[in-house]
């Protein structure tokens, strides 16, 4: 099987050239995902458990559309603003991870589109 990007319906649409994911085989690769609502296009909420818990709304729907769910996800980065903030962040996504969590590297970096807190990319394969 060859490479097929995909498209969720119910995340938001990507703002630049890429893909929402790429799937090769039993392979999906999700780009970053960002804490923007899929309806209106505006960035959720003002902390990062708020934006942390829309990200992994967003990630979940193209993990979805790749037919898979969060048990396949094998590993995701997470890019933060303000690592100050990472307990806040954790918490969040291990509710959404909670048996076998994937391997994952957590970065600081100096900013994100839109202004977002937070974004997270994932590679899972089922």
């Amino acid at each position: 099987m060859g490479k097929k990007t995909i498209s969720a319906a119910n995340a938001p649409k990507a703002i630049g050239p890429y893909s929402q994911a790429v799937r090769n085989g039993s392979w999906a690769f999700i780009s970053g995902c960002l804490p923007v609502d899929p309806v209106t296009g505006e960035l959720a909420g003002g902390d990062v458990r708020a934006q942390t818990q829309r990200v992994l709304e967003n990630l979940g729907e193209i993990i979805k559309a790749c037919k898979m769910d969060f048990k396949h996800v094998l590993k995701t980065t997470v890019f933060m603003t303000d690592l100050s903030c990472f307990a806040d962040m954790n918490e969040v996504y291990a509710s959404f991870f909670k048996d076998n969590p994937p391997a994952r590297s957590t970065v600081q970096v100096s900013a994100l589109p839109k202004g977002a807190l937070v974004e997270i990319e994932a590679v899972a394969r089922k």
